[in-house]
């Protein structure tokens, strides 16, 4: 009768042992989507309105970099563009004169054609007055064709000179620092006043409202884990202080990878587990990098 007691009570010790009492099948840290705003353009800072912790809307105008020679240099462009426009020729005003002339001939060849036939005038008359005709016409063709070539020409460079404006206009754009996400300002790299070259990082950004919680289950657990499915998330502020949040599965790794060190799983014998996200709405209390559960 004792060894059957004795028994029993190391079965539900060894029980107790290999379930640990834990509420969560998985454990990891929380995370948001962060953005490095980098500088675009050469030149001084002249304002950079932007803190530490300031929560930005998308496409606000957070500093701007001088865009004193860039302005000139497409003040210069617009210039230039007037100038090819203005020596546009006007073809319909420079080809009047030929054009008058021709019709003026083709009215004497029509008069020496009835002459001729009414045997009125010689024919030599005729012909010289259907030269002329065919060389006042050949006159127009030349000129047409001269002042078309001119005026594609222009038509060339003015389109040539639009791009470069479209180019400095966009270095222009990108002068004006503006936020590309909604969201809160985690650091930042640079102060006004400071000369700034293209590819210097100037803050980093991060979606604190919208956060996931990366962890990682082993392939067991798997087959209880789909995308879209709803769990609960718990927040762990230590000391046994924890917030639970509704969560959703939203990327599961495709490939296995050696267990990390830092996480905990429910079979810590397993030597590859699967990461995934969960994603949740942040009450403004959770903070990247905290830990967290996650119960499926």
């Amino acid at each position: 009768m004792k060894k059957i007691i004795i028994g029993a009570s190391m079965a539900i010790l060894l029980t107790a042992c290999g379930n640990n009492g834990k509420k969560y099948d998985a454990t990891g840290t929380f995370e948001a989507t962060e953005t490095t705003i980098f500088a675009e353009q050469n030149g001084t800072l002249l304002s950079f309105n932007v803190n530490e912790g300031d929560e930005i809307l998308m496409g606000t105008e957070l500093g701007l970099i001088d865009t004193t020679q860039v302005a000139l240099q497409l003040q210069q462009l617009k210039a230039t563009k007037e100038v090819y426009q203005s020596q546009k020729p006007d073809i319909t005003r420079q080809i009047a004169t030929t054009r008058q002339q021709l019709a003026k001939a083709q009215q004497e060849q029509r008069r020496y054609q009835e002459l001729v036939a009414d045997e009125a005038a010689p024919t030599k008359m005729l012909d010289d007055a259907t030269n002329q005709v065919l060389v006042l016409q050949k006159q127009l063709e030349a000129q047409m064709s001269s002042l078309s070539n001119n005026t594609r020409a222009l038509d060339k460079q003015v389109s040539a000179t639009e791009a470069q404006m479209n180019q400095l206009s966009d270095q222009l754009r990108k002068c004006h620092i503006a936020a590309p996400i909604k969201g809160t300002v985690l650091e930042k790299y640079v102060e006004r006043g400071e000369f700034v070259n293209i590819g210097k990082p100037l803050l980093k950004m991060a979606d604190i409202e919208n956060m996931f919680i990366r962890a990682y289950v082993t392939s067991s657990q798997l087959q209880s884990i789909k995308l879209g499915q709803q769990v609960k998330v718990f927040a762990d502020y230590g000391d046994g202080n924890k917030k639970e949040y509704d969560g959703t599965v939203t990327w599961i790794s495709s490939h296995s990878e050696f267990t990390p060190k830092t996480i905990l799983t429910d079979d810590e014998r397993a030597d590859q587990v699967y990461a995934l996200k969960v994603a949740m709405k942040n009450d403004g209390y959770i903070k990247i990098g905290m830990y967290g559960e996650i119960k499926f």
